[in-house]
């Protein structure tokens, strides 16, 4: 019944297969959409493509992927340890096999990037940040580790958190605010008031204060911002319901005899549905902004997690390293255009 009820209400109608076709002509907002597509797939599936384990290797005849299964010991692809293989080490073995002209099948097939946003490459004699080069194309942080990881990994927690965040408040906004809009009255005019008064609470301060009491984790910070996030999708919605209740086609729809929860579900939101696609956008960007700067200032996720607001924090911090900072920019640059 619920996918029933999904699909008729996210079904396009002729104007909505017009509306479709004429945002196609309009040559900005649909390369975005389609960069932006490209960007959550890749984010989606970013061990295919940064990672220090190994898609595919072929050892002594059978197939390994690495990837995506559990850990493979050194011992098991012919190195001599037992912890989990160095597969850039087990690479350049192959190679040398190869060389030397020795027969063998046996390859690996690694990440266009070979290192994971947690590894710390250290090179004898240097210390970290290392500058971009061949090895790392936008060089390393403070600690060593690619700066490129660090990027798509933290980009992956940030799109993640930005849509579980839209969805948890548009789930409370748009139920609070159409049951306000619908239903008017003293109903209404309690839940102003509410929205009056919790509006007002500093929302930083919240968070400084939960910072302080517990570490902040992936699942809190989305708490939080709820708790102060639902006000805003709630006033919209309520102002689309109280213009949709007095249409015609809801005294229709009451004269033969509907129900609250049938015209709210079935007349209601659908028609309302273009105030909440028009502020997708800008809310998923609202929530990256906000997860990096609560990062940038330290009362976002706890290191070591990948963060653009934690890789920020280290380029103004080290002024010398620019690649750092450099990069996080033209990042959430390119994200908001």
């Amino acid at each position: 019944m619920i996918i029933r009820y999904l699909k008729r209400l996210f079904r396009l109608s002729d104007q909505g297969k017009r509306k479709w076709q004429r945002f196609k002509t309009i040559r900005r907002g649909y390369v975005s959409l389609l960069i932006l597509s490209f960007a959550i797939l890749l984010a989606i599936g970013a061990e295919l493509v940064v990672n220090s384990r190994a898609i595919v290797v072929r050892y002594e005849g059978k197939f390994y992927f690495p990837t995506y299964s559990d850990v493979i010991p050194g011992r098991t692809l012919g190195l001599d340890y037992d912890y989990e293989t160095n597969y850039r080490e087990l690479k350049e073995s192959f190679q040398k096999k190869a060389s030397s002209s020795q027969e063998s099948s046996d390859f690996v097939w690694m990440p266009l990037v070979p290192f994971n946003p947690y590894e710390l490459d250290e090179i004898e004699g240097l210390y970290p940040p290392f500058p971009p080069s061949s090895r790392h194309w936008l060089g390393t942080d403070t600690m060593g580790r690619d700066v490129v990881a660090r990027l798509l990994y933290g980009f992956r927690i940030a799109i993640a958190f930005a849509f579980l965040l839209m969805l948890c408040n548009y789930g409370v906004g748009v139920l609070l605010g159409s049951a306000m809009g619908y239903f008017g009255g003293s109903f209404d005019l309690m839940f102003q008031r509410l929205i009056e008064i919790w509006s007002n609470v500093p929302f930083l301060y919240v968070v400084i204060i939960v910072s302080a009491l517990v570490t902040p984790s992936f699942y809190s910070l989305v708490g939080i911002m709820v708790v102060f996030g639902w006000m805003g999708m709630t006033s919209y919605m309520r102002s689309a319901t109280y213009r949709e209740r007095s249409r015609e086609y809801i005294t229709a729809a009451k004269a033969i005899g509907a129900g609250n929860f049938r015209i709210l579900t079935v007349h209601v939101l659908p028609n309302a549905l273009s105030v909440i696609i028009t502020f997708v956008p800008f809310s998923v960007a609202n929530a990256i902004i906000a997860l990096t700067s609560l990062d940038y200032l330290g009362f976002g996720l706890p290191p070591p997690t990948p963060s653009w607001g934690e890789l920020l924090g280290q380029g103004v911090a080290n002024m010398n390293a620019s690649w750092i900072s450099l990069s996080v920019i033209v990042a959430m640059v390119a994200y908001d255009c």
